[in-house]
């Protein structure tokens, strides 16, 4: 009898349903409560491990892309540190090279000044010795011209025709007395 009234007073609530939402129904709650136990041993025993196990090797691993990070953050660091000293060296070198090279064109330039300069006064000393030579020449025509016309005049001074040879002789011995007394 007394699966008859358990019975009918679940088939009288089936039929009238919770009065209001906050109205426990036990048999419900045991069912949930049963389903949910079950299930979390069921996935406590055969889906978590996995999970754990993947989600732990994803820390590892995560945790090993950081450290690598970190060492070719380093190795970066210590390149770009070279990269700055052999940039600085060769800005040095570069100066260097730049300083070098005003001082070897300046020696360069004093060369070539030197070397104009001895061209300079070779032309200048083969013109002198140029013009002394055609003066020379020049005064030799004009003691030539000097004797001629002086034979000229003395010949038609004396009128007589005196030998040329001997006359031309006096008149150049004659100027080249003259000549050391200038």
């Amino acid at each position: 009898m007394m699966h008859m009234t358990l019975l009918a007073l679940l088939q009288e609530a089936a039929q009238r349903g919770p009065a209001s939402p906050f109205e426990p129904e036990f048999g419900l709650i045991f069912w949930t409560v049963s389903i949910f136990a079950v299930l979390f041993f069921v996935l406590k025993k055969y889906a978590w491990p996995p999970i754990v196990a993947a989600t732990e090797e994803r820390e590892r691993k995560i945790a090993r892309q950081l450290e690598e990070a970190e060492r070719m953050n380093a190795e970066s660091q210590a390149a770009l540190e070279e990269h700055k000293k052999l940039l600085a060296g060769a800005k040095d070198q570069a100066s260097a090279l730049i300083g070098e090279a005003k001082i070897v064109a300046g020696k360069e330039r004093e060369g070539l000044l030197a070397k104009t300069r001895q061209e300079q006064e070779q032309l200048l000393d083969r013109a002198k010795r140029e013009i002394a030579a055609e003066r020379d020449k020049a005064v030799a025509e004009l003691r030539q011209a000097t004797v001629d016309l002086s034979l000229a005049a003395a010949s038609r001074l004396i009128d007589s025709n005196l030998d040329d040879a001997a006359n031309r002789k006096l008149v150049v011995d004659y100027l080249a007395s003259l000549e050391p007394s200038k």
